[in-house]
């Protein structure tokens, strides 16, 4: 194995990965796998020829807990762009809605961090990283707290 995915969420035009890198150039083979199965996949199903992505992949190193934790929020966070493109800069306004829309999207990590039993949890090995959260509760609070208190910081 190449890499420990500890959370993920897939958006309409780009995706993002918390991973854990198990050997010395993990991450470059795996993200090299990864985005030609895709493309190939994608590519035939469509009926279409050619690169699917604009440029590389990009990975930043999460070199403190904070930053890590953080990271949880980021990627989890992502979808409420789909709803409210602007949420971030200038708030939101419907919490519950925001946070229902979170709870019902599939294409993220989201619902396997608040507990609920999933085939696509098996992608996650939430052993490798450190555990923030003592319960879903607490996790769920957490990400309550950034929609409520949105700050610049979330990227």
């Amino acid at each position: 194995m190449l890499v420990d995915i500890g959370a993920y969420c897939l958006m309409p035009n780009h995706f993002h990965l918390l991973v854990r890198e198990k050997n010395e150039g993990g991450i470059q083979k795996f993200m090299l796998k990864l985005l030609t199965a895709y493309s190939m996949y994608f590519n035939k199903k469509n009926e279409r020829t050619g690169s699917l992505f604009e440029s590389r992949y990009k990975a930043r190193h999460a070199n403190t807990d904070d930053y890590l934790k953080y990271l949880f929020a980021y990627i989890h966070l992502n979808p409420v762009k789909i709803i409210d493109p602007e949420w971030k800069e200038k708030g939101i306004t419907d919490h519950d809605g925001a946070k229902e829309y979170l709870d019902k999207y599939s294409y993220s990590s989201y619902m396997d961090f608040v507990g609920e039993k999933r085939e696509e949890g098996v992608v996650l090995n939430k052993t490798a990283f450190p555990e923030y959260f003592d319960d879903f509760e607490e996790f769920d609070e957490y990400i309550k707290e950034w929609l409520v208190y949105p700050r610049s910081d979330l990227g």
